[in-house]
């Protein structure tokens, strides 16, 4: 887990500028700006799938990296934890004399991610890097499908090599999963059975019916707008089915063989609580995903008294419109849930409608917002279906944020598994959550930044960067855009949601909970679909502490939003308050008070 995050935190286009000033490498850069870029550069030269993320360098006709995969060997990673102590000391010998507000500021905020990452050498076995959620098994053809593109017949030859380089980087991880397995750092047993069926369904299909060839055809027959396939791109295509079959089932192979000894060793045990140091390792995650210092306790007995305010916001507001409230939250979210006029018809059909209406709830929002904001991103956002191969244990939807040459635009992604878990008066929340003005909105404004250093337009701070999304659905209900009183119960819901994970979180990690009890508290204080909670506690369980963030982070905003309210009173902008929490990019929650602090006192003296 820190591993990505750190990578993403120093992801950069800094290649195009490599030139000259890499004699520096080995050495103290002369100045901080470049230390910044070295570090940047170092990091993503050895991520041949970061670089094919960002396209920099296919948009100039690089394109040696993009037959590679990943280094996932344990030495790749113990050299990583290396490389941030030595960041960390060469950033700490840079003198602070004569920097400006801002330069001080960039300091910090990589200070604070390196601290992390010194801190988190001791937990890095503390990982399951095969899970249902983000596992290296759905990873591997997600990534392919959705980030290698083809634009020319060398990228489809290029990803039939990258596919067979699966082999090496699954017994790379197999051996870290080894490493795990003798420090007793094994996954609960649902994980396992969740991770073999799907590697022994994705090995059951004909090669040329599998995604990662479906999805290269596809490619190919758009470069070619239609046309018949010519005979080389016929050849690569067959080539690609037979590497699928050679290649990638015997790498997947090789984890549904482990993972079959390995069932007898698990437990039904779910929590962080169990693994060696667990305690302190589930400390670190919540301060690594909150940006906070706040206990388990603290958060746990936070989230218990904000289920209990929203429950009766949402019962107020059902009592309005006539329903009946006397059975409790429970029943009357159960009954509302049950009426079949607030879903799409379960086909085909629906979901593409429901697809077409996400898109014009953000095209609608998109448009009235010039009274909240100043600031607009650059980059479109689209609604797409989440992969049906991998819908069913995914998340209710997620974001992925625009590629940076601007090929590809930001995706709010959707899981249309269940028709029941897509309420209609929950859509407008989620779709501000993810897209406008939420995850897209806001990754976009950073990533545009200008005169920032590079790794802070990819800063991955999850407090600040949850919490501005769920900052979002309440200021899209404060500006008007959810008058329907359903519609509001859709926003109320959704904050219940993630307070409720606040004590699920806390409850499984911490105050040992199993599953099943995490599984009922979340089912009977939301109203969501039982599939959906099913696979959100399952999410909780293998990324610890994520959870958390998105109320943290709404809160601290909500609380900066006030504190600068009521210090400048007639002299307070929303547009300006925005401008200072989006155009920093993601920081730390310390730092966002800080930036807020500057602002007030610099309005002050207007």
């Amino acid at each position: 887990m820190i591993k990505k995050i750190i990578l993403w935190s120093l992801l950069a286009l800094i290649l195009l500028v490599v030139g000259g000033i890499w004699h520096t490498l080995n050495f103290k850069p002369v100045t901080i700006e470049l230390f910044y870029n070295r570090i940047v550069y170092e990091m993503v030269k050895d991520s041949p799938e970061t670089l094919s993320s960002l396209r920099v360098l296919e948009s100039v006709g690089i394109k040696g990296h993009q037959d590679k995969l990943d280094n996932a060997s344990p030495e790749k990673t113990a050299e990583l934890f290396e490389q941030i102590k030595e960041y960390k000391a060469i950033l700490s010998s840079y003198s602070e004399e004569g920097m400006t507000e801002d330069e001080k500021l960039s300091k910090d905020i990589l200070m604070y991610l390196l601290d992390i990452g010194v801190e988190a050498e001791a937990f890095q076995l503390h990982t399951y890097p095969l899970n249902q959620l983000f596992g290296a098994q759905s990873n591997f053809p997600s990534f392919m499908d959705a980030q290698h593109q083809v634009e020319e017949l060398r990228d489809a030859e290029d990803y039939v090599k990258r596919m067979a380089a699966v082999k090496t980087k699954f017994s790379q991880i197999l051996a870290g999963l080894k490493l795990r397995e003798q420090a007793q750092i094994i996954p609960p047993r649902f994980v396992i059975e969740r991770v073999l069926t799907e590697m022994k369904d994705f090995i059951k299909q004909p090669a040329t019916e599998n995604i990662l060839y479906t999805s290269l055809k596809k490619k190919m027959e758009a470069i070619d707008k239609g046309q018949e396939l010519t005979l080389e791109e016929r050849s690569v295509l067959a080539s690609a089915a037979e590497t699928i079959e050679q290649d990638v089932y015997p790498a997947y192979q090789l984890f549904i063989d482990y993972f079959g000894s390995l069932a007898d060793k698990a437990s039904d045990d779910d929590g962080f609580w169990k693994l060696p140091q667990g305690d302190k390792a589930y400390q670190l995650a919540l301060k690594l995903f909150t940006t906070t210092d706040y206990s388990p306790d603290y958060i746990h007995n936070l989230g218990l008294s904000e289920v209990a305010r929203i429950q009766q916001e949402i019962l107020a507001i059902l009592a309005a419109e006539g329903r009946d409230v006397s059975g409790g939250f429970t029943k009357a979210m159960a009954d509302l849930s049950a009426e079949s006029r607030f879903y799409y018809p379960d086909t085909q059909e629906g979901r593409e409608q429901i697809l077409k209406d996400y898109q014009s709830m953000i095209d609608e929002i998109s448009a009235g917002l010039d009274g909240a904001f100043r600031v607009r991103p650059e980059a479109p956002v689209e609604v797409l279906r989440i992969p049906e191969f991998k819908e069913k244990t995914a998340p209710g939807a997620y974001y992925q944020r625009a590629s940076i040459d601007g090929q590809r635009p930001g995706r709010f992604y959707a899981n249309l598994y269940d028709i029941k878990a897509t309420p209609k008066y929950g859509m407008r929340t989620l779709a501000y959550h993810e897209a406008t003005p939420g995850h897209h909105f806001q990754q976009s404004i950073q990533q545009e930044l200008q005169g920032v250093p590079i790794f802070r337009k990819f800063a991955p701070f999850t407090a600040y960067s949850e919490g501005w999304a769920l900052y979002a659905e309440r200021l899209a209900w404060e500006l008007g855009f959810q008058e329907n009183p359903y519609d509001n119960i859709g926003r109320l819901q959704a904050e219940l949601f993630r307070s409720v994970r606040l004590v699920v979180d806390t409850g499984i990690h911490a105050k040992r909970w199993t599953r099943e009890q995490a599984i009922d508290y979340m089912l009977n204080n939301t109203g969501m679909a039982k599939s959906d909670v099913v696979s959100e506690i399952e999410r909780y369980i293998v990324m610890p502490g994520q959870a958390t963030s998105y109320k943290v982070g709404m809160i601290k905003i909500l609380e900066l939003r006030e504190k600068a309210k009521q210090a400048l009173g007639e002299q307070f902008d929303l547009r300006d308050f925005h401008d200072q929490v989006l155009k920093n990019g993601a920081v730390p929650l310390d730092i966002l008070e800080r930036i807020i602090d500057r602002y007030i006192e610099a309005k002050r003296k207007e």
